[in-house]
């Protein structure tokens, strides 16, 4: 997976953040005209930094401006660490935070967490934080807004941008596909996105929002990737189809699909697994 850093070590990647990754930033996109329209929408508003990890602020098609905001990562990000296969937390109270950045990439506020109010590695990897602030106030204090959670599936070949808080950086692609199970070590995921090969991202770009570079919505939460050629192996998934034959891609990047998380979340914000259509493990 997309490693989370820490420590010594994320200190100096950060220093080197300028070589690290062949990303594409708005600026250099733009300067392609072939390119232009796809990253129109897509910036660093909205996005934030993590310890170890990317993720954002992002709102559900009913979320409601009073509502407490959420924030997107990866449930391997937790502070508390990776959750086994099969463990799903919910409700727990946490006071972690996150640096908030505008369009241009640059930190402008601290947001802080009430809980983690959903987090797993069992069908998919990803966590999402209460904040203490509400849309409103995130919007009023940083003029900033959320970005939005699709409510549809993914479609192939769609042109997305990975944007990671972490790196402050941009990649673009699109997605060739979807993978019936991605297998990491003793994780599983279902129905993951598959990009094509100009989304190389790197460890830090853990749960960075995929977006659709036409809609400016979230369709995915960046992941993984397979780093050395290795099969089903800890930073080397593995592709398995429904007939259970193993493909290993070196070098491709994967992402977890969003659109099912709007499924179970009612009014206020509120996570509620029972709702119709909610397929998100349970504890």
């Amino acid at each position: 997976m997309r490693r989370p850093l820490i420590g010594a070590l994320s200190a100096l990647l950060l220093g080197g953040a300028g070589l690290a990754t062949a990303g594409v930033t708005p600026a250099a996109a733009a300067s392609d005209t072939s390119k232009a329209t796809r990253v129109k929408a897509v910036d660093f508003a909205g996005t934030v930094a993590l310890s170890n990890c990317s993720g954002s602020v992002v709102r559900m098609p009913n979320s409601a401006d009073s509502d407490p905001a959420f924030v997107l990562s990866n449930g391997h990000c937790l502070e508390t660490g990776m959750p086994g296969a099969g463990q799903v937390v919910v409700d727990r109270a946490s006071t972690r935070s996150f640096t908030l950045l505008n369009s241009s990439g640059s930190g402008v506020g601290t947001l802080r967490a009430t809980k983690i109010a959903y987090a797993t590695m069992t069908d998919t990897d990803v966590s999402l934080y209460q904040l203490s602030s509400t849309y409103a106030q995130i919007q009023q204090t940083y003029g900033i807004k959320a970005l939005q959670l699709s409510d549809s599936h993914p479609v192939q070949g769609t042109g997305i941008n990975v944007v990671s808080g972490y790196w402050k950086r941009i990649y673009s692609c699109n997605i060739d596909g979807f993978v019936y199970r991605l297998k990491e070590d003793e994780w599983t995921w279902k129905d993951s996105v598959r990009y094509t090969s100009a989304c190389n991202t790197i460890g830090g770009t853990s749960g960075s929002p995929v977006v659709d570079s036409a809609t400016g919505k979230v369709v995915a939460v960046n992941n993984t990737g397979n780093e050395s050629g290795g099969r089903c192996t800890l930073n080397n998934p593995c592709e398995v189809d429904a007939s259970g034959n193993v493909t290993v891609r070196q070098g491709i990047n994967y992402a977890q699909e969003t659109y099912g998380i709007t499924k179970c979340v009612a009014a206020g914000n509120k996570i509620n697994l029972s709702l119709a259509g909610c397929e998100l493990p349970k504890p």
